[in-house]
């Protein structure tokens, strides 16, 4: 690989009326955007590609979080949880190209990998499917969608699925989902993520397109603890959606787009790009250090130590009833934290002694008393004496 002053050098020659200064210039600017986790060898490489500099060598990059990658790199590796599937496509004029792409996430961000020929076979035959961790290998990336960086697995890449363990490292979609309390205005048109319960199915209807074909809109109400929201899913999604719908059901609705409704009140669009499925939570659920956890995160399941005696109260809700309550702190290698067990949890839990290990999951965390967070137990939290 040629070294930072090689191909510094190789692209003054090209360009002589750009000065060295010019180029660390804009090799800084690279640099604070993948936020020195590529090298500097890497970003010239792509510095030079802008500059019509082809560099021989062969770009070698170890895996690497989602959040560092940008657009021009080559054999590269990255490991991730798939969160969404999409069947393959034809493509070419001929049509022998075939593409599938995913969506995989790490705890840096998300990220749409194509995969092409044989590989999209991997999609197509359900070998690679939503909550796997995989390791992607020998990619390249370019500019996709949006102007989003994507990552292209072709002839010389690969896919490896990773074991369990490994697994453990990445989140789930119940972590990636936003809560639907938390959509306002302010994610106008953007993409998130949600699960939740199929509250109301309200209608299917049909549409005449500019060029007179049918279009079809199908709507639903999806509802979280934090509130609910319309959802609407279009055209072959909601041909899609209506296979798995019913009152009750829990969903899984990736990569959908929040937009304002006649009304003025936040909907959450369902198209082409979107993912929708019947929620299946892991067989192996990912634990939350204290330490990562921040307000306003819901189904959230943490281990810890118990540090203080539970003190028991009643309380009375703003609807006016009267509620059992217990309170205790607990720890991990991270930090400490406060717990709130509500109703049949305060029972579980009012006997518990300092010293003892306790999981708890599908619980959320908010400000408690001082401004302090906390985690809070619901009904559908579960807590386990280890």
């Amino acid at each position: 690989m040629a070294s930072v002053d090689e191909l510094i050098d190789a692209i003054i020659l090209k360009n002589p009326g750009v000065s060295r200064e010019t180029i660390l210039k804009r090799l800084e600017e690279e640099r604070e955007k993948s936020g020195g986790l590529i090298s500097d060898e890497v970003l010239l490489r792509v510095i030079a590609a802008e500059f019509g500099v082809k560099t021989s060598n062969v770009v070698s990059v170890p895996s690497l979080v989602i959040g560092s990658l940008v657009p021009g790199l080559n054999d590269v590796s990255v490991t991730g949880r798939v969160i969404a599937t999409y069947p393959s496509w034809a493509s070419g004029k001929d049509l022998r190209s075939k593409f599938a792409s995913v969506l995989v996430a790490d705890r840096s961000g998300s990220m749409r990998v194509v995969l092409w020929n044989d590989k999209a076979e991997l999609v197509n035959s359900g070998k690679i499917r939503p909550g796997q961790a995989l390791e992607f290998y020998h990619g390249y990336t370019k500019e996709g969608r949006g102007g989003r960086v994507e990552l292209h697995i072709g002839e010389k890449g690969g896919v490896k699925i990773l074991d369990e363990k490994a697994a453990e490292n990445y989140p789930t979609i119940l972590e990636l989902s936003t809560r639907i309390g938390a959509i306002t205005s302010a994610l106008k048109n953007r993409r998130i993520n949600l699960t939740g319960k199929v509250r109301q199915i309200l209608h299917e209807s049909t549409f005449q397109r500019k060029d007179s074909t049918a279009g079809k809109v199908l709507r639903f109400i999806l509802a979280d603890e934090t509130g609910e929201i319309p959802v609407v899913a279009w055209n072959k999604k909601a041909d899609e959606v209506q296979k798995i719908l019913g009152e009750g059901v829990m969903l899984q609705v990736v990569n959908a787009k929040v937009k304002a409704a006649l009304n003025g009140k936040m909907e959450v669009h369902a198209d082409r790009e979107t993912y929708v499925d019947v929620l299946t939570l892991l067989s192996k659920i990912a634990f939350w250090k204290i330490a990562e956890l921040k307000e306003g995160m819901g189904n959230v399941n943490v281990q810890g130590t118990v540090t203080t005696k539970p003190i028991k109260r009643k309380v009375k809700t703003s609807k006016g009833e009267t509620v059992e309550l217990t309170v205790f702190e607990i720890e991990d290698e991270t930090g400490r934290i406060w717990v709130s067990a509500w109703r049949k949890n305060a029972e579980k839990t009012l006997n518990l002694k300092p010293g003892e290990k306790i999981a708890i999951k599908n619980a959320y965390v908010k400000r408690g008393f001082g401004g302090q967070l906390e985690i809070s137990t619901r009904n559908m939290t579960t807590l386990e004496i280890l």
